[in-house]
């Protein structure tokens, strides 16, 4: 339970000192909600499970569990996405800052992320429900990953495979793409600086977002690059673990030992 703690004790203090409503906080403690919600997706299950020693989950629980999984994962990205751009504008055009990030546009980017990770999780979730299954099928999984429920099922998978993929790309490239663009900008920006502690300023209010944001993609990466490659349930529940439970435990802690004004 201690990741879901710690971020929430982040969240709440973003939230109760005045001296941290500015897009950046803002934008962090919709991430801290976010990375709540999305470690509540498995590991309250898991715990079940562990307690009561019984692994089994209904069709409809587990429906929902990859719907809220595949939610909250895709929204992770994306407001990693608005992250980088708020950075981005803020260190190359800080006289225009407050005037571009105001609050109704920072709101809007977060409703257009949910909106988004919600039809996308949404389409994943009705595409499963077209497949058929056989009444009792092990998941080689602790929880129900999109990709494992797809395999398991005894009817044409080749639309769902596609969908699957093609959204993954979409969502995962896109995002994937802002940032490094983002982060292009301001490593120009950096360099132009001719004041080496200027550099250092400029540089020291991105890294705890570039070291979540490299977090966050290595893990996901990991995990499908090594499942891809060793095709072993156990390693893919193995490196699944990296990016379900200690990537959003260490974001907080990233945050906050790297920024003054948050001290946890």
């Amino acid at each position: 339970m201690a990741p879901r703690n710690q971020t929430g004790i982040s969240e709440i203090l973003l939230i109760s000192d005045s001296h941290l409503h500015s897009p950046m906080y803002f934008f962090l403690s919709n991430l801290s909600f976010v990375d709540i919600c999305f470690t509540s997706t498995t590991i309250p299950k898991m715990l079940w499970n562990i307690e009561t020693q019984s692994k089994v989950i209904p069709f409809e629980g587990c429906i929902i569990q990859m719907y809220f999984f595949t939610l909250f994962a895709g929204l992770d990205s994306l407001i990693l996405t608005v992250m980088a751009y708020d950075r981005f504008v803020a260190i190359c055009h800080p006289l225009h800052y407050t005037v571009i990030m105001n609050l109704w546009f920072c709101l809007l980017l977060v409703l257009v992320s949910w909106i988004i990770s919600a039809l996308h999780s949404l389409l994943e979730s009705l595409m499963v429900l077209r497949l058929s299954f056989c009444t009792n099928f092990e998941i080689p999984h602790f929880f129900c990953e999109l990709n494992q429920m797809i395999q398991l099922a005894s009817s044409d998978t080749f639309l769902n495979n596609l969908v699957m993929y093609f959204g993954s790309v979409l969502l995962a490239g896109t995002s994937l793409t802002g940032i490094l663009y983002s982060y292009s900008k301001i490593v120009s920006s950096i360099h132009a600086i001719s004041c080496s502690q200027g550099k250092y300023k400029a540089f020291s209010t991105c890294a705890s977002h570039l070291s979540v944001v490299s977090l966050f993609y290595c893990t996901s990466l990991g995990v499908y690059l090594s499942s891809a490659a060793t095709h072993s349930s156990h390693s893919s529940v193995t490196t699944s673990v990296m990016y379900t439970v200690v990537t959003p435990m260490l974001n907080p802690f990233i945050y906050s030992l790297r920024n003054k004004d948050l001290r946890l």
